[in-house]
């Protein structure tokens, strides 16, 4: 696929400024993940946005059962857990805990089998979004320092028990059009790959 092919899957609701600003991006990618990963555009709204990091939400880590508020990144898609969208039932804030980067790669290098180099060519593709489950997050500076996201380390919370009053407060960060592209593309590799090359003929029961 040439590269202005991209054109044609990128949001159709954004301005011609935000479409330029995301396709250049997209152009740089992955020499470009840095501060531009994230907006203040929407720090003063009180909704709860995919991809927004907040403090303070609730982490179990099974079969420990210890609980305890971690810094956190929403996986729930934003119109699902925006309190003006009434449902029949009760929805969930689905999220995933924020690893240090720096401690993550401290750990594996004192129990991990595996040289140096390797560990270091393990954190650089993390870094440049090449490992489908971790979804790297740049610093962020004041609120976060390089840091990852386990797609397979989700926990969920009531929605209606977040405050929406403090979220000013508790929001580390909003992601930006482009850090929004690349973590849904990243959050869609995941979760919906057609590749198991299992073939599953209907049967009647």
């Amino acid at each position: 696929m040439k590269l202005e092919d991209f054109k044609l899957y990128l949001p159709k609701y954004l301005s011609a400024e935000s479409d330029k600003e995301l396709f250049d991006s997209l152009k740089d990618f992955p020499n470009n993940i840095d501060s531009r990963f994230y907006t203040n555009h929407l720090i003063d709204t009180d909704v709860i946005y995919q991809g927004d990091g907040l403090i303070d939400m609730l982490f179990v880590n099974l079969p420990n059962p210890t609980i305890k508020p971690v810094p956190s990144m929403i996986l729930s898609n934003t119109c699902d857990i925006d309190l003006v969208n009434i449902r029949n039932f009760p929805s969930q804030v689905v999220y995933a805990p924020l690893f240090n980067l720096t401690k993550y790669q401290e750990a594996l290098y004192k129990n991990s089998e595996k040289l140096k180099e390797q560990i270091d060519s393990h954190i650089q593709s993390i870094k440049n979004q090449e490992v489908t489950q971790i979804f790297f997050l740049p610093k962020a500076a004041g609120k976060v320092d390089d840091s990852i996201v386990f797609f397979d380390r989700v926990c969920n919370f009531p929605n209606k028990l977040i405050s929406r009053e403090n979220l000013k407060e508790r929001r580390l960060f909003t992601l930006s059009d482009y850090g929004s592209y690349l973590f849904l593309l990243k959050l869609s590799i995941h979760f919906t790959r057609i590749q198991d090359k299992v073939e599953r003929k209907s049967v009647n029961l």
